[in-house]
């Protein structure tokens, strides 16, 4: 996934827009080399709120690249430019991963390549995209959603969360954490979180929970339960489960989990350890264990995901902790 394309034409939110250029367009070869190669495309000068943008190829480009990204579209209540429409068609058609931010979904979803999937868009918009299109499988509740050459996303932060996703799938969690690092964002959320708290999450050390998270991080190699949790933060395990909801959008137990799973990730892209070790130092308890709950969340094996994401990854002898910290100074 070398090449990305960002379609563009008059009427795209800038803010989405403006995400997919800092991530993919900015030069991160101090991080991962090679980088991305990244591309405008457009059918001409266009208007993107205040600015103006002069893209780098037209619209037939995008079905050249390896990745299609569609920021959010800003009259949701008009059909998207038929050009844009059919150059996504045709990109999909040429074996492009497409991508939506935001309501960029309208788009993939004018194109039909939303129909019959599970998709997304910003919670405010859902209901009019099932409305269109009573094909797609929309659900108002998530992050973002992938299919694997489809992905969709949430608006504005959670398009954040889908471009590190991105990242992590071609470059490994390790440079993805670096990357959200340097964005000043969380280094991974998972695209089943729920999109909208209504809640406000607190600022940093202003709630309940602010001890217990680092607290928890650094013991992950423990056989932490619920009861544990909520007996160091000094309250009721129901009362724990109301705040980790209202915090993280998942449960105590769930957040635990998907905490420890990175961790094996990043163990496994910066380290020789055996799965043992590392099953043992996520808590798992064996390697049987965190084969089945690896395999389940991640979709392939240990084995494989090492063998994928390995060449990715400068073994160091203290790579283990240097990955630790790195990750949660994020």
């Amino acid at each position: 996934m070398r090449t990305v394309a960002l379609a563009v034409t008059d009427g795209m939110l800038h803010f989405e827009l403006s995400m997919a250029i800092e991530v993919f367009g900015s030069d991160l070869t101090h991080i991962v080399d090679p980088w991305y190669e990244f591309s405008l495309c457009g059918p001409a000068a266009v208007q993107v709120g205040r600015f103006r943008l002069e893209p780098d190829h037209g619209l037939d480009r995008l079905a050249h690249a390896d990745t299609v990204i569609v920021p959010g579209w800003a009259d949701t209540d008009t059909d998207p430019p038929a050009e844009l429409v059919d150059a996504v068609r045709a990109a999909h058609a040429a074996g492009a991963r497409m991508v939506s931010l935001c309501t960029g979904a309208f788009v993939l979803a004018a194109a039909g390549l939303l129909d019959g999937k599970r998709a997304t868009t910003h919670w405010a918009h859902t209901a009019e995209l099932a409305r269109r299109h009573p094909n797609i499988i929309v659900d108002p509740d998530v992050l973002y959603v992938d299919n694997g050459d489809v992905l969709t996303s949430a608006g504005k932060a959670a398009a954040m969360d889908l471009c590190v996703h991105l990242v992590r799938l071609d470059h490994g969690s390790a440079n993805a954490n670096k990357i959200a690092r340097r964005l000043v964002v969380p280094p991974h959320r998972e695209g089943g979180q729920a999109q909208f708290i209504a809640t406000p999450v607190p600022a940093p050390g202003s709630h309940p929970l602010a001890e217990l998270f680092p607290w928890t991080l650094q013991r992950l190699g423990e056989p932490l339960t619920v009861e544990d949790l909520a007996r160091q933060a000094r309250m009721s395990s129901r009362h724990l489960g109301r705040h980790f909801k209202s915090l993280t959008g998942t449960t105590p137990l769930q957040w635990l989990h998907t905490q420890r799973i990175r961790h094996a990730q990043e163990l496994l892209e910066t380290t020789d350890e055996t799965i043992d070790t590392i099953a043992t130092a996520t808590g798992m308890g064996t390697s049987t264990t965190l084969r089945r709950h690896f395999h389940r969340t991640v979709g392939v094996p240990p084995d494989t995901y090492r063998r994928t994401f390995r060449s990715h990854a400068r073994p160091r002898p203290d790579a283990a902790a240097a990955a630790y910290h790195a990750r949660h100074e994020a």
